[in-house]
């Protein structure tokens, strides 16, 4: 019996100029050696304590970041994924700002708009169609698009990203009461972001307890 091939793969994405885009590397090997693919790799029976630890570690080594968030997707398996033969993916997403990817990571990343990827090995493009449709569905009641901005951020900013990922406008007064009633905000005392002719705009950051969890809120934004 041949043995299954067992495998994390990452969707890691950012925001970039207004566009939503996702890292992909160019696979060293066979096969598919040279397209560019979604970061991935073997899980390490010796090594991984449980998948995620798989794909923490996966994502480091490929990729150079240590994400901010990083959340279970879900299991995309059969005989024919694979040329190699019968095979399983644990899928996961994160997300980290731009900041992170240009500062920190592996300089052959090469980003590319969720909605214009070029052609995708395996079944690469269905993994990253269903962690786009996941974080669209969960930015309409959660802190989730908080992981795309910088470290620190104003509240304008973060509401465009909010608007980007929701795909409409909100309303400025419910959202910030909705932020507040979440309180996973802190402002940086004495830090503003200046901006052409208006005043200066409070600088914040999530909270310490909620920079490794998701915070939910009503929906209704």
């Amino acid at each position: 019996m041949n043995q299954i091939i067992c495998t994390v793969d990452i969707v890691l994405l950012t925001l970039h100029e207004g566009v939503l885009k996702v890292a992909l590397l160019k696979r060293d090997r066979e096969p598919f050696k040279g397209v560019n693919a979604l970061p991935g790799g073997f899980i390490h029976s010796n090594e991984d304590s449980d998948v995620q630890d798989a794909a923490l570690r996966v994502l480091k080594e490929k990729t150079g970041i240590d994400a901010p968030y990083l959340e279970q997707l879900a299991s995309f398996s059969g005989p024919a994924r694979d040329p190699r033969g019968w095979s399983v993916s644990i899928a996961h997403y994160a997300l980290v700002s731009f900041d992170v990817i240009n500062s920190a990571a592996h300089p052959d990343i090469k980003l590319v708009s969720v909605d214009r990827p070029s052609s995708l090995p395996f079944d690469h493009r269905s993994i990253l169609e269903t962690a786009v449709s996941r974080l669209r569905s969960k930015s309409q009641y959660s802190s989730l698009p908080c992981y795309l901005t910088g470290e620190t951020f104003t509240l304008p900013q973060l509401q465009r990203v909010y608007e980007f990922l929701m795909g409409e406008a909100l309303n400025k007064v419910s959202f910030r009461r909705k932020i507040t009633e979440m309180d996973m905000l802190e402002a940086i005392p004495g830090q503003f972001e200046t901006a052409g002719a208006h005043r200066p705009a409070q600088l914040y950051r999530l909270k310490k307890i909620f920079r490794q969890q998701l915070q939910l809120l009503d929906r209704g934004l």
